[in-house]
């Protein structure tokens, strides 16, 4: 099959970072790179013909018409049209297939003739903003998707852009999209409010499918997710020794979105290694280290989550053994990665990238190819063999390793402050600082947590449950004026005594 053009349009020093990436972007991507030639001026080898006779050319070759507006107008010729204008006007008039993406929302900072050039994009087209990098590719995804798909040339849409059966609008909670949008405002400056709709957040992050929600949006926001989706659910398991047995002394099967997967599965990891914790020598809180560094057990999570092949039948599995942590997902990298690959720098190719725009937005991640490099550096630091990736019976396997027990895997007390008792991190964080009495808000704001119903049920229930903390007002649970303090026996925990 002969590959579509692609010609991309922009003022080529503005934009030369997103210039490069779009190209690399349409090359790595598996679906993309079968249909489209991307095309970029500056690769163009040299000839005897004038560059402004040579882009044209290009532009009348091409299938679809990628423009880039920012601030910069360009060069202009005799007759005062910078190229970028000039390629449009040829585009508009061959009837090309025409993607505006324009950077920035303040557009009093642009020139006067590119708004004058975006008044008149708006007047003929739909355009689309962003900010970075990773927004741009994601506004490309979706709309080179929707083109293949108005051809006919994609017969099926992927998986993450796809409706999901037999969901609705209904299927979708407007308080985790809420929680989502603050979130992302306060991490990446998110255009939306908290209060924004419900149908208007998903169109703005791409996760509709006419009017059904998409995998992705319910996955990321539905309210009982692996009702339609049975296999995004997450299990983990805990053994004492170095392979698979039965019995199986801790299995939990985790439900819920991909955000709740994320954070459920960690918290499953990180009660059951030690973790030292510090003083408060250096700053007013206690520094917390686990024997394996939360980011890089974060990073393998949330990798196998937001990458997995969600087609597949199979689901994640989160095994932790005596000397190592093992994390599969089904699916296998992209063609153009390999396991070796990924210990060097290395581009981002998500398999579900509308999934991964909203755990960019919140800073679960970056969207930059650095993860497994960052978890890499992590275990060094750690003193750690470094992390092991490998593909294994059509899944993807991350390997990180447990320190070396001399003799005896039994923890104690003391710094692996709960370990024994099977605490999160969290909740050892949240148990030192009721050794003041403090509110919901504080002890959320110690921690970092946005949603008061999940904190509720993850950390301060159980905590109170096991007799380690108390209600400051018992007879008025919900008073506004409810603090919480460490009991007799949460002191004892800390102190690395028996409870009593």
């Amino acid at each position: 099959m002969k590959r579509l053009g692609l010609f991309v349009s922009s003022h080529q020093k503005e934009f030369a970072e997103e210039r490069q990436a779009i190209r690399d972007y349409i090359n790595g991507n598996p679906l993309f790179r079968r249909f489209f030639d991307a095309f970029l001026f500056e690769d163009l080898p040299a000839s005897g013909q004038r560059p402004d006779k040579a882009y044209l050319t290009e532009v009348d070759r091409c299938d679809v018409y990628l423009c880039l507006l920012g601030n910069e107008y360009g060069h202009e010729d005799a007759d005062g049209l910078s190229p970028t204008e000039r390629e449009f006007d040829r585009a508009t008039a061959g009837g090309k297939e025409r993607l505006v993406f324009v950077k920035g929302s303040n557009d009093s900072v642009r020139g006067p003739k590119v708004r004058a050039l975006l008044r008149r994009v708006e007047d003929q087209l739909i355009r689309r903003r962003f900010n970075s990098v990773p927004e741009l590719t994601t506004e490309i995804y979706s709309s080179l998707v929707e083109y293949l798909a108005h051809t006919g040339m994609l017969r099926i849409r992927p998986f993450d852009a796809s409706a999901c059966t037999d969901a609705t609008l209904d299927d979708i909670s407007q308080e985790k999209i809420a929680e989502f949008l603050s979130r992302a405002r306060r991490s990446r400056g998110y255009a939306l409010d908290p209060d924004t709709p419900l149908r208007k957040a998903l169109a703005h992050l791409n996760l509709l499918d006419g009017d059904q929600p998409s995998n992705a949006a319910v996955l990321l926001f539905g309210k009982q997710p692996q009702r339609f989706l049975i296999t995004s659910e997450v299990k983990c398991l805990h053994f004492h020794g170095t392979e698979v047995s039965k019995p199986i002394p801790s299995y939990q099967i985790y439900k819920g979105t991909v955000f709740e997967l994320v954070d459920q599965s960690l918290d499953f990891v990180l009660s059951k290694i030690a973790c030292s914790i510090g003083t408060r020598a250096e700053g007013p809180t206690a520094p917390m280290n686990y024997e394996v560094p939360q980011e890089a057990v974060g990073e393998a999570i949330i990798n196998a989550i937001a990458h997995r092949d969600y087609v597949s039948n199979a689901s994640v599995q989160v095994m932790l053994f005596s000397d190592r942590l093992e994390v599969w997902n089904p699916g296998q990298l992209p063609p153009s990665l390999s396991p070796e690959a990924l210990r060097a720098p290395h581009p981002s190719i998500p398999r579900n990238p509308l999934i991964a725009e909203p755990l960019f937005l919140t800073r679960y991640i970056e969207k930059a190819g650095t993860g497994t490099l960052d978890m890499i550096e992590q275990c060094s630091r750690a003193g750690l063999p470094p992390p092991e990736f490998r593909q294994d019976c059509g899944q993807f396997v991350q390997v990180l390793w447990r320190p070396e027990r001399n003799g005896t895997t039994e923890l104690k007390m003391g710094d692996q402050v709960g370990t024994k008792w099977g605490l999160s991190g969290d909740q050892v964080v949240v148990l030192r600082a009721c050794v003041t009495e403090k509110s919901v808000s504080e002890l959320m704001d110690v921690v970092g947590r946005t949603s008061r119903t999940k904190f509720r049920n993850s950390v301060l229930r159980p905590l109170m449950q096991a007799g380690f903390i108390e209600m400051t007002i018992p007879e008025k649970p919900r008073s506004s004026n409810q603090k919480y303090r460490i009991t007799d026996t949460g002191r004892a925990l800390l102190a690395g005594r028996e409870t009593p």
